[in-house]
């Protein structure tokens, strides 16, 4: 995806579409109250955010060695300045707690660069990740067990199509303790989740298998009729979504084979057969 700043859209690399327009700018502004110099911009940095540990309220000793003049440093005040942004650095991250949120923050902006996921659900995962360090669930536990589980059900309250087998590919986590850790959140925290929605699953499913947008649209109808004689309810939303999409390929006489559909999902033949074969008898397919 390519984020164009001078209009404002979200695009396709690939093919062009506009995902997004009109997306607001999250980095920093430029501004300048200067009467005279109304040329001149002033930068007022970037703003503030619960995924740094210390929210980015911080200051920091730049890297140039120049004083304020723009004239070099001599050799000794460049050694002390030196060991000022030392100090200062170390300063930031004096108590345990602050180191514990700067190592769980940078490993969660990785993460999510890997699973190219909007600002607002790394902002929610990093809230997520904060209360549960007040409530001391990291203590005696991974830091990336937590961050992940933390992530996860970010995802989950954004509805946002990612599922466990994922993120333990992104994080080398094993899918067992990201979803022990995922349970604990919801225990300990009392958290409401919504329920996963098959039809989001359909077009990541559709575009790695290569199938048509007349299959897409057609596995839609097919989960909407599924939905309303709620033959869904308990039923993985990748496997359910998986089916319809073999289903709409049957009917539209494309030549897919379930395991070709299994592979794209992360599922197995088995719950394909079983999901396409409850499919059929419960719409009269």
């Amino acid at each position: 995806m390519i984020t164009d700043s001078n209009v404002g859209e979200l695009l396709c690399s690939k093919c062009g579409f506009v995902v997004k327009e009109r997306i607001e700018e999250t980095g920093p502004e430029w501004r300048s109250f200067s009467r005279d110099e109304k040329d001149e911009k002033g930068r007022t940095g970037m703003p503030t955010s619960v995924a740094i540990h210390d929210m980015g309220l911080s200051t920091m000793i730049g890297s140039m060695d120049k004083d304020a003049s723009g004239r070099s440093l001599s050799g000794s005040m460049r050694s002390t300045v030196a060991r000022l942004r030392t100090w200062d650095r170390r300063s930031q991250v004096h108590e345990s707690a602050d180191r514990n949120l700067r190592q769980a923050f940078s490993e969660l902006r990785i993460f999510s660069d890997k699973l190219t996921v909007s600002e607002a659900v790394t902002e929610k995962a990093a809230y997520i990740y904060r209360k549960a360090h007040e409530r001391n669930m990291v203590r005696g536990r991974s830091i990336s067990s937590i961050l992940v589980a933390s992530l996860y059900a970010a995802c989950r309250d954004r509805g946002i199509p990612r599922t466990l087998k994922e993120l333990a590919a992104v994080s080398n986590i094993k899918k067992k303790d990201i979803a022990r850790s995922y349970r604990l959140l919801l225990k300990e925290m009392d958290f409401k989740m919504p329920v996963a929605s098959p039809a989001k699953y359909v077009s990541k499913i559709a575009s790695r298998a290569g199938m048509s947008e007349s299959t897409q649209r057609r596995a839609l109808q097919i989960l909407v009729s599924a939905e309303k004689i709620r033959i869904s309810a308990g039923k993985d939303p990748m496997g359910l979504a998986a089916s319809a999409l073999y289903v709409a390929c049957t009917l539209a006489g494309e030549s897919t084979t379930q395991r070709e559909v299994a592979e794209a999902a992360g599922v197995t033949e088995v719950t394909i057969r079983n999901r396409y074969k409850g499919l059929r008898v419960a719409l009269g397919i």
